[in-house]
């Protein structure tokens, strides 16, 4: 299962995010997402569970707990939805000749 983790502190590594969840169980993969510019954390990220049981119990036990001075929010990630239709781009000033 694959779970979303809010509010977290900027100085939060993937390893500790890691080891947070590990307490629940085997942690497949963490990762905290960053600015693509600064590389500085965004305050979120995701960690993916093998056990459903495992991760329900961890976001049951997290959601609302205090790392580093701030209140985290763990939930189930959904899948991102198409927003606003397709996003490939397109648009943009297009000239017409008046001849």
């Amino acid at each position: 299962m694959n779970i979303y983790v809010g509010n977290l502190p900027f100085n939060l590594g993937e390893e500790d995010l890691k080891e947070i969840f590990e307490e629940y169980g085997e942690v497949a993969s963490a990762k905290i997402i960053s600015d693509k510019f600064s590389g500085r954390s965004k305050g979120f990220g995701f960690v993916e569970m093998d056990s459903d049981d495992d991760a329900n119990n961890a976001i049951k036990e997290l959601n609302n707990a205090e790392v580093g001075g701030r209140n985290i929010k763990v939930n189930e990630s959904k899948p991102r939805e198409n927003r606003g239709g397709d996003r490939r781009g397109g648009g943009g000033y297009q000239r017409r000749d008046r001849y």
